[in-house]
């Protein structure tokens, strides 16, 4: 979505949905939307687990948002468990933030950040990350009729992990 560049965010609590379509929506504005006009549909792929695993309602209920927000299909493909490497962004530039963090103690949030956003590969991948101060609140309970409203269809391919969500009227 984000062409040559990868959208990642320090997250300095446990990932919780609200943060991930958070960031979702400020690549798209940021990035996505502008280099991709007249889009339909945007795909978002997820490992298995954590927060924005495959059954969580709450991933489902923000991803329903995003989709009305946008006007776009948001076609969801989760990596089965056990396969987060096969995820090629985080695999292709973690090694690098790594390398850039080397030897440099955490000694803020913004240090931490600015770290993160200057790591960049040969062929060009850069990262862009924002500190978030935003408050997300814990233990959010999504109700049976928020999630009987989503339009949501499996996908013919493993729809247990693989849905597409549409826009609302």
């Amino acid at each position: 979505m984000c062409d040559a560049s990868a959208a990642i965010r320090e997250k300095f609590e446990a990932l919780r949905p609200a943060l991930d379509e958070r960031t979702r929506r400020r690549c798209w504005r940021e990035m996505g939307g502008p280099a991709y006009l007249g889009v339909r549909r945007l795909p978002v792929t997820a490992d298995a687990g954590g927060s924005i695993r495959r059954r969580s309602r709450l991933w489902k209920l923000e991803l329903q948002r995003l989709s009305d927000e946008l006007g776009l299909l948001v076609s969801v493909c989760h990596f089965p468990p056990a396969t987060s490497k096969w995820n090629k962004v985080e695999h292709r530039m973690f090694c690098h933030i790594t390398q850039n963090r080397r030897g440099r103690p955490p000694v803020s949030r913004e240090a931490v950040v600015n770290l993160i956003g200057a790591a960049t590969t040969r062929q060009g991948l850069a990262v862009r990350s924002a500190l978030d101060k935003d408050a997300y609140p814990l233990g959010r309970k999504v109700a049976d009729g928020e999630i009987a409203s989503l339009s949501i269809t499996r996908d013919r391919f493993h729809g247990e992990w693989n849905y597409q969500l549409s826009p609302r009227a």
